[in-house]
């Protein structure tokens, strides 16, 4: 069953987010005070609103309430945020997210009740930053603020040693999961702490801290 979601506000954050639903099937609610917005989205959304984002009775007679998420993504006028995010908490919304423009923006929204705020400049520029980094990493998923999952490349000095050898987990606080004997093949799950580690693998691990980042960003992995 797919999900319920409101978008307040349909600039690029907002509208990326209808699309990118909308290729799997979600229904989206939308809402935007600029016609042209709404309009353009059509094809993408299932409901879309020409309305002001801070009037309670408005998002309540489009049936927002029954969102089990709502993005709040006009983000530049901190009132209209404010706002928003407090009719969201009146109508029942349990999972609220926000975009923010600073981190002032930030603080005020998750004080007032947003589940999750966004600063999307920011966090684009630090994934950007990150990816010209990468020396051996190849993917990262961050399951939650401290939670991360890594698929990475063993450095060359790691070749010929066993698991148990490295004590990963001791060096970069990184617990391995699984392996992929190439790119792209199932994770094996099955493996021991002597296995031996080849130039080919794909290692997954699992992390709390950003001891393990680091280390491959400096390219200082041994």
């Amino acid at each position: 069953m797919s999900k319920l979601v409101g978008i307040l506000g349909l600039g690029i954050f907002g509208s990326t987010i209808a699309k990118t639903l909308s290729e799997f099937d979600s229904d989206v609610i939308a809402v935007d005070k600029d016609p042209e917005n709404v309009n353009r989205l059509e094809p993408f959304i299932t409901k879309g609103v020409i309305g002001d984002v801070t009037d309670l009775a408005l998002l309540e007679s489009i049936g927002l309430g029954d969102c089990d998420v709502v993005v709040i993504a006009t983000g530049t006028v901190l009132e209209a945020s404010v706002l928003a995010v407090m009719n969201c908490k009146r109508l029942g919304i349990k999972h609220i997210i926000a975009k923010a423009k600073n981190k002032n923006y930030r603080d005020v929204l998750l004080e007032i009740g947003a589940t999750t705020v966004i600063l999307p400049e920011k966090e684009t520029g630090m994934r950007v930053a990150k990816n010209i980094l990468r020396t051996n990493i190849e993917d990262v998923v961050n399951l939650d603020e401290q939670t991360t999952i890594i698929e990475f490349y063993p450095p060359t000095k790691w070749v010929g040693k066993s698991l148990v050898e490295l004590d990963l987990r001791k060096k970069y606080d990184i617990n391995i999961i699984g392996l992929r004997k190439h790119k792209g093949e199932h994770l094996d799950v099955s493996f021991s702490a002597d296995y031996i580690v080849d130039q080919d693998i794909v290692l997954v691990g699992i992390t709390e801290s950003d001891v393990f980042e680091r280390y491959d960003y400096l390219n200082k992995l041994n």
